[in-house]
């Protein structure tokens, strides 16, 4: 560890592109960054309160800083990226896998054969990839193999071999898959035209091949080879149908790398796409986990760097959703509209679809992170000051002032949590005035919380707009709870989220998981409210029937019910069964008021 304090580490360091390295007390590497101008990067670290938790511990943790001087911003990009995956340290995001991805071999040797594999050797040999889906190499072997008949043998075919027949053609011949180069009944100029061919295909490029193919049905169709010029024509049509289900834009977009980017509060997902001739080639979502809150430019950055790196791209053209800075030379494309636009899109649904994937594994594999995940993004989507692991939510329920009801559920962990589910019947209100109900159900709520002690929730949720959650706010102040207990209202039309004393709404996406528990909690809030309302009225009717017999009041109404069960049991019920719970004289009545026929 370092001795200098560390404000003349600082004082010390140059103001050129560089990468910059924090170590601990225990001289054990904490974090690796990159930085166009070195002094005034590393010296935001300590002149600033940092929003996120992490990097507050990080700084705390520093106590030497070493740096490398490198002449630009992009050499700077490199060293950076090969830095974190030799030092692994903890507060950099990890970018490299240990996955084997398969390649395609085209074999240093005569009449070299094609195959797929996972090792890498460096004799010589051309290796096209790797790919991400082995799918794609079997797709791509059997194309190949069914238009072009190459051998699979491994032996050395050298000219003195063959021309002393030492080899003999095997089944493969007989089969029409090999044209017996072994015996030398296939030239080494007409086999290495076909390898030719066979590059262009691996890359995109159909074109060549369908030309020479056509050339060749033309000339044995005209020298009445007829079946011959099928045979030829098949081929045409396997190639033909496979480029037409690999391109899906301009076939003149060429040689080209898209990379897009989605992220949430932990997680980034950046989606790799390369074309050739309008052609997908290779696709790849990779899943990044974030360790100090990085900005998706930083992040995006990185995962190119590491990409094209991985996959041995040579592209000399990116499209991406915003500018970046990256080595000089590449063309950075920002496409907005057209066929750039649509395969950049593409590139973006990718990676949602990985997302949701990802998701939904881990909603059955890992249900606690996925939980705190959720949680963790609606603290971020309503600038809360801790994770909603308790919410409650508010509705009002009347028709025409009738039966004025309140419901109150609550959610723990985003989820319902049902037997703590309250009603309420509106007491202090008269008439249909949503507002000044909501105000009594509020207040009612959580004064009866603080007399009985019991855990008050991190946020309210109220159905309606700015009318229904200033009524909610007053009940708040009058029982000190303003500021804390955070509080919002989401209003049906639009599905807008207000907050108190502010006029400007917010707007989630969507498909916002946060605003899907905020409107789960709004639904199951009018749900529950809608049924105790319903209960009540049907209540209220039977009381009324049966109250409107001459000496039957509340008491006798409830004592009929209580042992009849309904008001149709008590008309079918004799004058006797009737006598037993209300005696003859009211029996009687209540016998000929449902009798009069």
């Amino acid at each position: 560890m370092s001795e200098i304090p560390l404000n003349i580490q600082l004082s010390s360091l140059p103001t050129g592109p560089g990468v910059y390295q924090f170590y601990d007390a225990n001289d054990s590497i904490l974090y690796v960054g990159k930085a166009k101008n070195l002094k005034k990067r590393v010296s935001s670290y300590f002149n600033k309160n940092h929003e996120y938790g992490k990097t507050r511990v990080l700084v705390k943790k520093i106590r030497a800083i070493k740096h490398i001087v490198v002449p630009t911003e992009s050499d700077a990009l490199l060293l950076e990226n090969n830095l974190i995956k030799e030092l692994r340290p903890r507060y950099n995001v990890l970018l490299k896998d240990d996955k084997s991805y398969p390649w395609l071999c085209l074999k240093k040797e005569r009449f070299p054969r094609f195959f797929s594999t996972r090792r890498v050797i460096k004799d010589g040999s051309e290796y096209y990839g790797p790919y991400t889906s082995m799918k794609t190499v079997r797709t791509l072997l059997d194309l190949i193999k069914s238009v072009y008949p190459l051998r699979t043998c491994n032996y050395d075919l050298s000219a003195e071999k063959i021309n002393s027949g030492k080899f003999k053609v095997c089944l493969e011949y007989h089969l029409g898959n090999c044209k017996g180069p072994c015996e030398g009944y296939q030239s080494m100029v007409e086999y290495d035209r076909q390898i030719d061919d066979i590059r262009q295909i691996v890359k995109g490029n159909f074109k060549s091949s369908i030309t020479y193919f056509k050339g060749q049905m033309k000339m044995l169709a005209s020298e009445m080879r007829f079946e011959e010029a099928q045979e030829i024509k098949d081929k045409i049509d396997v190639l033909e149908n496979y480029k037409v289900k690999t391109t899906i834009v301009n076939p003149k977009i060429s040689n080209v790398d898209v990379f897009t980017i989605i992220s949430d509060n932990s997680f980034a997902y950046v989606n790799f796409l390369q074309l050739a001739h309008g052609s997908i080639i290779r696709s790849h979502t990779m899943e990044i986990k974030k360790k100090l809150e990085e900005r998706d430019e930083d992040l995006l950055v990185l995962a190119i760097v590491e990409l094209r790196e991985r996959f041995s791209s040579d592209s000399d053209e990116l499209y991406v959703p915003f500018m970046v800075s990256l080595a000089p030379g590449l063309k950075i494309t920002v496409p907005k509209l057209g066929d750039k636009k649509r395969i950049l899109d593409l590139s973006e649904r990718n990676a949602k679809f990985f997302r949701q994937d990802r998701f939904n594994q881990i909603k059955i594999i890992d249900p606690d992170r996925h939980t705190n995940r959720i949680m963790a993004q609606m603290k971020k989507d309503l600038h809360l000051s801790e994770e909603p692991r308790h919410i409650e939510c508010f509705d009002n329920s009347n028709i025409q002032g009738s039966n004025p009801v309140a419901a109150c559920v609550v959610f723990k962990d985003g989820k319902p949590s049902k037997k703590e589910y309250r009603h309420y019947n509106i007491k202090t209100v008269v008439g249909p005035d949503d507002f000044a109900s909501m105000e009594e159900v509020v207040y009612r709520r959580y004064k009866r919380l603080l007399e009985e002690m019991e855990p008050l929730p991190q946020l309210i949720v109220i159905d309606g707009g700015k009318g229904q959650l200033s009524s909610a706010v007053k009940s708040l102040d009058l029982l000190g709870l303003r500021g804390k207990i955070a509080i919002i209202g989401i209003a049906k039309r639009l599905e807008e989220i207000y907050f108190p004393d502010d006029q400007i709404p917010l707007y989630l996406d969507k498909r916002s998981e946060s605003l899907k528990i905020i409107q789960n909690s709004r639904n199951e809030a009018h749900r529950f409210g809608i049924i105790f309302h319903r209960n009540k009225r049907s209540k209220g009717a039977i009381n009324s029937e049966l109250e409107g017999i001459d000496g039957v009041g509340e008491k006798t109404a409830q004592q009929l019910l209580k042992q009849f069960k309904s008001v149709k049991r008590i008309k079918e019920a004799s004058i006797e069964s009737l006598s037993q719970i209300v005696g003859a004289s009211k029996a009687k009545k209540i016998y000929e008021s449902f009798h009069k026929a």
